[in-house]
């Protein structure tokens, strides 16, 4: 579920090393959104990464409540 749509960004694996350098297993996931967005004239909901909603590679789709 952590994978943008868009670019494909998800979660990465590393190391977490400590003050007297000991290392165990890290995972630093990706802040992935479940977003409503246009798509082909309709409205699709997907899971998108936020540096994609902040740099317009999608368009939000208007929910029903939110117009006035």
């Amino acid at each position: 579920m952590a994978k943008c749509a868009i670019c494909g960004k998800a979660v990465h694996f590393g190391n977490q090393v400590s003050h007297s350098h000991r290392r165990s297993n890290k995972i630093w996931r990706a802040n992935v959104k479940s977003v409503r967005v246009k798509v082909d004239g309709g409205t699709k909901k997907m899971y998108v990464c936020t540096s994609c909603l902040r740099s317009g590679k999608v368009e939000r789709a208007i929910s029903g409540s939110a117009k006035a």
